[in-house]
């Protein structure tokens, strides 16, 4: 699972303490998950993914597993492999929730960025990793 927001933490708490001065404080700030209305998640789903039965498969190169979930605001979007992209609004919040299976964060600047460290940003099209 993956955190694409870049949380900077207040210049005081309410405690009148700045994380920033304070490493302990700063980590435990960084590590939680991201949330508001502009956090962005993204989870891997290296399986096949069926909704309501019928099999998901990649509008553009017809993969049919190895996808890469987005979710952001109130939308989940699909991408595959070859870096198409597309709204799935089969998929709740509570269904993304549900795949997210490795609670652990890895940060990345941009949305962008986070595409190209996770390999589907066209690069591996056609190919199936895993």
């Amino acid at each position: 699972m993956t955190r694409t927001t870049q949380q900077t933490p207040a210049s005081t708490a309410a405690d009148g303490t700045d994380p920033a001065a304070d490493p302990l404080l700063q980590l435990q700030y960084e590590t939680q998950p991201p949330s508001g209305p502009e956090a962005v998640r993204l989870a891997q789903c290296p399986t096949e993914l069926a909704l309501r039965g019928i099999p998901v498969t990649c509008p553009t190169c017809r993969a049919g597993r190895d996808w890469l979930l987005i979710s952001y605001r109130r939308n989940v979007w699909i991408r595959c492999r070859c870096g198409a992209e597309w709204l799935e609004p089969e998929i709740t919040h509570r269904d993304f929730d549900v795949m997210v299976t490795d609670p652990t964060w890895t940060q990345y600047r941009t949305l962008a960025e986070a595409r190209i460290a996770l390999g589907f940003d066209g690069i591996f099209a056609g190919l199936y990793l895993g």
